[in-house]
């Protein structure tokens, strides 16, 4: 590849080295359907005088989208196609023959509840994304079996799209569609022998390795109303972590953490092409509510996993839990999101139930050390934020992004619309912080300056960010 993209890092330390972001892209929706789901873009720069205000919007013409997670179209596994030149199970072979013109440009945004698949143009002005072209759910159904697409990562050679449901109506299997990188049509199926893999979810790779990681999370009749406790207890939800060849869509092995351990969420793989190791999240186990994260490791030809944090619930007054919860007498921490900064030294842990961001030195992944903690919001505390203290906050820390360097930590508070209403009825509320971070001793705290909240987002939710020009959750890297 001539020329490309400077955002598109050879390794590691190199994105580590670049310039910092200047502007955050974040997903609004609007949980009843009376309003359009937007994009918006939040000054990130700490030179600007308008840094953590929100600078651009974009809305979607839809309703009801339930923007959840997006990504890029491009980013720096695009470079592996100078090592990689294999092809895939639908016969593309590296990056389709670019020789330059691929860049990181377009953000590939799902519609969660729509199925729908919008595609944002972040030139010429990247506070100003352009809609260009939507994906229908008939062509997502038609072409690659699938509805409800989660979660978008930029691979070598196509957009992978992970989704919850199966087309026409059907509740399942889930799976990873295929996306082409320069028309954005549905290529079909990655899988081509998904073995026993039914609930689908989350999906990384060790790129180099060509081994892909999906995770299990449940089907669209099983979450679209929130927890359903039946389920929960009777142990069907997902549970077990999937390894895959990349390059085939071949199923390789099933890693089960165990029926108890309900949802196996967020997959991060060390960002080392060398490394051989990630973590998984688990929301909660069913006969304690603590909460964990688990190592994934080679272990001889083959995938082992162990859990290496445990993360107990915190006592409550059932009075003043909701419902759900309310028999319990506590509330559970709810690990649902993880982030690994890019240096594989620190990993995040999202307790949306506590109103906790836990960081932790993961530098011996077998044995995480707690370093760090920040608490915001939370089911019975609502820990205001240090730049607006009079306001008890809803939500808790949910999404987290981490800036390249790892200096900077960026939250949003809500989850899902059915589970924001379930655990948090009285209102979930909208906000967004920035939290400082210490990347030599560890230690984390909030940046008083950075706090849209409120109607800022204009009635919105907010969930997943983007940082310009790469964060820690979207790029895989090619070299060491």
């Amino acid at each position: 590849m001539s020329n490309p993209d400077p955002t598109f890092y050879r390794s590691p330390g190199d994105a580590v080295a670049a310039p910092p972001e200047h502007l955050a892209y974040v997903a609004a929706f609007d949980p009843k359907g009376a309003i359009s789901d937007a994009m918006t873009v939040v000054d990130v720069d700490s030179t600007s005088s308008s840094c953590g205000q929100i600078v651009g919007w974009t809305d979607l013409p839809g309703l009801r989208d339930e923007l959840h997670h997006f990504g890029w179209n491009a980013c720096s596994s695009a470079l592996c196609h100078d090592n990689h030149g294999h092809t895939d199970n639908h016969g593309h072979t590296g990056n389709h023959g670019h020789t330059g013109g691929l860049e990181r440009r377009y953000l590939v945004v799902p519609g969660l509840r729509s199925s729908r698949i919008h595609i944002l143009d972040t030139r010429p002005d990247p506070s100003s994304p352009r809609l260009v072209h939507t994906i229908e759910a008939a062509e997502l159904a038609a072409r690659a079996g699938y509805s409800r697409p989660h979660t978008v990562h930029c691979g070598p050679h196509g957009l992978y799209v992970s989704a919850l449901g199966g087309a026409d109506g059907a509740d399942g299997p889930g799976g990873v569609a295929l996306l082409d990188h320069d028309t954005f049509e549905v290529v079909g199926p990655w899988e081509q022998d998904r073995g026993p893999q039914y609930l689908a979810y989350d999906l990384w790779w060790h790129l180099a390795q060509g081994v892909a990681v999906t995770s299990e999370w449940g089907t669209p009749s099983m979450i679209e109303d929130g927890v359903n406790a039946e389920l929960l207890l009777g142990r069907k939800y997902g549970h077990a972590l999937h390894f895959w060849d990349l390059g085939s869509g071949k199923h390789l092995q099933t890693v089960d953490l165990g029926h108890d351990n309900q949802m196996v969420l967020e997959v991060r793989p060390a960002h080392d092409p060398r490394a051989s190791h990630g973590f998984a999240g688990v929301v909660t186990n069913v006969t304690d509510l603590s909460a964990s994260v688990w190592l994934w490791y080679r272990d001889g030809d083959g995938w082992a996993a162990r859990k290496v944090i445990t993360i107990p619930p915190e006592p409550a007054d059932p009075a003043d839990l909701p419902p759900v919860i309310r028999p319990f007498g506590a509330v559970p921490a709810l690990v649902t999101d993880i982030d690994l900064s890019v240096d594989d030294r620190w990993l995040y842990v999202s307790c949306w139930g506590t109103g906790e961001l836990k960081q932790f030195d993961v530098r011996d992944p077998f044995s995480p050390r707690e370093v760090g903690s920040v608490r915001l919001g939370g089911i019975t505390r609502r820990t205001p934020h240090p730049a607006a203290p009079d306001e008890p906050l809803a939500g808790g820390p949910q999404m987290v992004e981490i800036s390249r360097d790892g200096r900077r930590v960026y939250l949003t508070n809500s989850l899902y619309s059915a589970w924001d209403d379930q655990f948090y009825p009285d209102g979930v509320g909208a906000w967004m912080a920035r939290l400082d971070a210490d990347v030599d001793a560890g230690g984390i705290s909030p940046d008083v300056r950075f706090f849209p909240h409120g109607a800022d987002f204009r009635g919105r939710r907010v969930h997943q960010i983007r940082l310009e020009a790469g964060d820690a959750s979207s790029d895989s890297y090619c070299f060491a």
